[in-house]
């Protein structure tokens, strides 16, 4: 699966960590950056992610901040994208059942390497449940027209 990936400063040791995983599971990764941990603004880091996976070049987004929040909520701002900021493996699963997430947002500072590890290998392993669930992810794709 080819996946883009960025964080912030905060974010900046465990997306290192989570490129080599990712990496090493076969995935083809887009690094986004930053290349240092030097300070960011995390809204630039997650546009590119994002536009990544509104335009096609990536399958999914994983981004990484100090808390998530502020990486979903810049993302979610893209046409298109469904970010979840998640913070354990069956939210993970949930966001992509029924709500057909296609870019996580994890805490590089509150949930350790291992969990977050967790969080990105269900993510990305767990498929859009549709039926019932594909109705309100029209309705939500509806909201960006408004």
């Amino acid at each position: 699966m080819r996946i883009s990936i960025a964080s912030d400063h905060a974010g900046y040791e465990q997306k290192q960590a989570l490129v080599d995983h990712l990496t090493e599971q076969g995935h083809d990764v887009i690094d986004r950056g930053p290349d240092t941990d030097a300070r960011v603004d995390y809204p630039d880091y997650a546009a590119l992610v994002a536009r990544d996976v509104a335009g096609g070049a990536a399958e999914r987004g994983v981004l990484v901040c100090g808390t998530g929040i502020g990486m979903a909520v810049a993302a979610n701002k893209v046409r298109g994208i469904r970010a979840a900021n998640v913070t354990s493996p069956v939210f993970a699963a949930l966001a992509r059942e029924h709500n057909d997430a296609n870019v996580v947002a994890v805490s590089g500072r509150f949930v350790d390497l291992s969990t977050n590890r967790e969080i990105v290998d269900t993510f990305l392993s767990t498929d859009f449940g549709g039926g019932r669930h594909a109705d309100r992810v029209c309705k939500i794709s509806a909201l960006e027209s408004e």
